[in-house]
C-alpha cells in the first residue's frame, strides 16, 4: 500500500513540475536577450572580434590605423585641387612674410650694433717686406736670366745634427751681369716668367 501511494505522489508530481519546466526556460531566456544584445551593440566587443586572438599585434596596430585614417577622412570635408592648391599658396605666403620680417630684424640689429660700435677705422698697410737671399749662380746660359743655388744649415729638433740642403731658383738679370760661380744677392719679386720671381739687386763676390 506504502509503495503504490509515493508512486501515485511521483505520478502526480512529474506532470507538474514538466509543465513548469519550459515556463521556466523561457523567462531565463528572455532574461539574457537583453544582455547579449546590449553586448552586441558595444563596439569594443565588434572590434574585440575583428581583431580575433588570431591576428598579430602587427596586423592590431594596422587595423586601428586604417580605422582611425577612415574616420578622420570621413570628419574632413572633401575638397577640390584648386581650393587645396590655394591654401598651400596662402601658407607659402605667410612663411615668406615671415623670413622678411625676421630677416628686417637682424639687419636692424646689425645697424644698432654698428652705430654703437662707431666707424672702422681705415687700415693702413704698410710697404710689404720682399725675401732676400743670398747664394751661388749654378747658370747663365739663358739671356736675362741665372739660376741661383741657395743653401741652407739646420740643426735638426730631435738630433742635434746639422742637417744641410740646398735649392735653386731663377732670378732676372737685365744686364747680364752675373756669371757662373759669383755669389749674389737676390730679392722678391713679381712674376716675371713662368719661372723667375725673383731679381738680381747685387753681385757680392766674382768667382775666381
Amino acid at each position: 500500500m506504502a509503495d503504490e501511494e509515493q508512486n501515485e505522489n511521483v505520478e502526480e508530481t512529474t506532470p507538474a513540475a514538466e509543465a513548469e519546466a519550459p515556463e521556466a526556460a523561457a523567462e531565463a531566456v528572455e532574461a539574457e536577450a537583453p544582455e547579449a544584445a546590449a553586448a552586441a551593440d558595444e563596439p569594443g566587443d565588434e572590434q574585440a572580434a575583428q581583431a580575433a586572438p588570431s591576428a598579430s599585434p602587427k596586423e592590431q596596430r594596422r587595423q586601428a590605423r586604417a580605422a582611425k585614417a577612415a574616420a578622420a577622412a570621413g570628419a574632413r570635408p572633401q575638397r577640390t585641387p584648386e581650393e587645396r592648391q590655394a591654401e598651400r599658396d596662402a601658407a607659402r605666403k605667410g612663411k615668406a612674410a615671415r623670413r622678411r620680417d625676421a630677416r628686417a630684424r637682424v639687419r636692424e640689429r646689425a645697424k644698432a650694433a654698428r652705430t654703437e660700435a662707431g666707424p672702422t677705422p681705415p687700415r693702413e698697410h704698410g710697404e710689404g717686406r720682399q725675401k732676400v737671399r743670398q747664394g751661388v749662380v749654378v747658370s747663365d746660359k739663358a739671356d736675362k736670366t741665372i739660376t741661383v743655388r741657395i743653401d741652407t744649415a739646420r740643426q735638426h729638433r730631435r738630433y742635434h745634427k746639422i742637417v744641410r740642403s740646398s735649392t735653386t731658383l731663377h732670378a732676372h738679370d737685365e744686364s747680364n751681369d752675373a756669371h757662373v760661380g759669383d755669389t749674389v744677392v737676390v730679392r722678391e719679386s713679381r712674376p716675371l716668367s713662368r719661372l723667375k720671381r725673383w731679381r738680381l739687386v747685387e753681385v757680392v763676390e766674382r768667382a775666381r
